[in-house]
């Protein structure tokens, strides 16, 4: 199950999800719709170990703002709130379950 954050709920996943991946997306950005179903399969993979969220940027300037989001998607690999890696556009399920494992295992 992926995750909806916003500002309100972001401070909370990040305290009760040890290792969480960031989606920043817009509903009108086709590569965000794009990597959805890879997203999909990274959280159904990694449930447990790690978590998956969404962050719409357009609901959520300040967030986008704060992780310096430039372009999307923007995906960030997030443990114990710092931020471990970060990757920007389209990507394959097993290279975010080996980042995850790889951010899981330090």
């Amino acid at each position: 199950m992926i995750l909806n954050l916003n500002n309100s709920n972001f401070g909370e996943a990040i305290l009760n999800n040890e290792v969480l991946l960031l989606d920043f997306y817009a509903d009108w950005c086709g590569p965000c719709q794009a990597l959805h179903p890879t997203l999909e399969k990274v959280a159904e993979q990694m449930q447990g170990k790690a978590a998956v969220a969404k962050i719409n940027v357009d609901q959520n300037p300040e967030l986008a703002g704060e992780f310096g989001v430039r372009s999307i998607p923007a995906l960030f690999f997030v443990k114990k709130g710092k931020i471990e890696a970060k990757a920007v556009g389209m990507q394959t399920s097993q290279v975010l379950i080996d980042k995850l494992n790889e951010i899981i295992a330090k």
